[in-house]
């Protein structure tokens, strides 16, 4: 049994919630993004790299600190500081999201493009994308009826194996690149725009939205260890913290050179997914994929049991009169394998608009949570700087539109409008000064009024 006290948590303490950490957020997005995102960047994948950790590892993990310090219950709780509708709204969106939407289904479709794609003829994709999407949600549909021991098994023990193989992947690529970095093609806004191009392509790992989901988990680990006080538990859960986000760190890093690399011998690919497979392949030959493969599957089934508990038991404890537990689990993993079968790409693509919609908003929310003791957790605060925020994440969304859609005559003249006044907003970044203007705003109006009784 671990000691500690209110002061002080032991080494192992912090290994232990670092370790679960690290659990919770390295999935299958974690995985396949940075090598797509190497390969895009080329040359530029330092800049592209540094934005990518910015948004992968750096507000996931002030989003575990914020539930910390905001001594809220969860992110329901945290977001009805603006207004108990914008908590519903918020909360609902936000689980749809890293739930049955899109990372659910994710990994199903990494699963089967790193794990049986690569063997299935072209004609036979479709019927084999559904075939395997059905017995991997319904095998996460069953363990998701009692998900404590699996849980538990596959992280102790899947995990490990999956890092181990993962480095002998990347060392071995950098002894024996397949590629030069320096010289390596770049495409798309990586050329005019890496910092930004990494930083929003972070958003697809969706971590800043799960640690708002799940940040609660931590801190009532270690509220379990014997800390108690909010400054404690920010300080125990960024010394734990950091031994997860500095091993997410330099995966993210080698998975990003790794693809740059890549582009030396193999076209930009679809997906990370496929790039991965093709990488290991080459390196390993039939065994190291397959081995990939089962790993990559597993880990990923951990990840969809993970996901179907926790919206699951989110969306019983907001609507208490509507499903019961179980139900929940089963529509969601309905619904998480049907749209699993529109394919990884799309997935990824239809994702995008949605991602651009609520990251802004996350992050102000998680940045709001953190300095909240400074202007008194004043409600003003929280509603000017999201209300100004939300207007710009609108339009976020609506850039991010595929082409058809954007191409409306309405839409065009909106985005017209906010290219032409609005700083950094074609880089993705055109929330910033609007949040700060919110910020200002608001924190002016508490000071110079009174808290409403409660």
């Amino acid at each position: 049994m671990i000691e500690t006290n209110e002061q002080k948590l032991t080494f192992s303490s912090y290994l232990y919630i670092g370790s679960m950490l690290f659990g919770l957020f390295f999935g299958a997005g974690n995985l396949i993004f940075p090598v797509h995102m190497g390969q895009l960047a080329g040359s530029n994948v330092n800049w592209a790299t540094l934005g990518f950790l910015i948004t992968g590892i750096g507000l996931p993990f002030l989003g575990v600190v914020a539930i910390g310090v905001s001594n809220s219950s969860g992110l329901f709780e945290l977001s009805s500081r603006i207004h108990p509708y914008y908590g519903y709204f918020m909360t609902t969106a936000l689980y749809l999201t890293i739930g049955p939407f899109f990372a659910l289904p994710r990994t199903g479709t990494v699963s089967y493009e790193i794990g049986l794609a690569p063997y299935i003829g072209e004609q036979y994709q479709t019927v084999g994308l559904a075939v395997f999407t059905l017995a991997f949600f319904g095998s996460a549909l069953l363990l998701s009826l009692k998900p404590t021991k699996i849980l538990v098994y596959v992280g102790k023990v899947l995990n490990p194996l999956f890092l181990v193989f993962l480095s002998v992947l990347m060392i071995t690529a950098f002894i024996k690149p397949l590629g030069g970095i320096l010289k390596a093609p770049i495409t798309g806004d990586y050329g005019t725009a890496p910092f930004s191009s990494g930083f929003t392509e972070g958003y697809n790992t969706m971590d800043a939205l799960a640690s708002l989901a799940f940040g609660i988990i931590v801190v009532q680990t270690i509220k379990g260890l014997g800390v108690t006080k909010p400054a404690a538990i920010a300080r125990d859960t960024i010394k734990s913290g950091l031994i997860s986000m500095i091993l997410m760190g330099l995966i993210y890093a080698g998975l990003a050179y790794l693809g740059t690399m890549s582009v030396g011998r193999f076209p930009v690919s679809e997906n990370g997914g496929i790039a991965l497979t093709q990488i290991s392949h080459y390196y390993f030959g039939s065994l190291g994929s397959i081995l990939l493969a089962i790993i990559v599957t597993v880990a990923c089934l951990k990840t969809a049991i993970g996901l179907i508990t926790a919206c699951s038991e989110t969306f019983h404890g907001m609507f208490p009169n509507s499903f019961s537990y179980k139900t929940y689990v089963f529509i969601f993993s309905i619904v998480a394998c049907l749209v699993g079968n529109v394919g990884l790409t799309k997935i990824i693509s239809y994702s995008i608009p949605v991602l651009m919609f609520l990251y802004p908003l996350a992050i102000t929310l998680i940045l709001l949570a953190l300095i909240s003791h400074l202007f008194k957790n004043r409600q003003v605060v929280y509603v000017t700087t999201t209300i100004l925020t939300l207007f710009v994440s609108i339009a976020d969304m609506l850039n991010a539109l595929p082409d058809t859609i954007r191409d409306i005559a309405i839409i065009q003249n909106i985005l017209v409008f906010y290219k032409t006044y609005l700083p950094f907003f074609e880089n993705g970044m055109g929330w910033l000064l609007p949040a700060m203007i919110g910020l200002i705003i608001g924190w002016t109006v508490s000071l110079v009024t009174k808290p409403n009784p409660k």
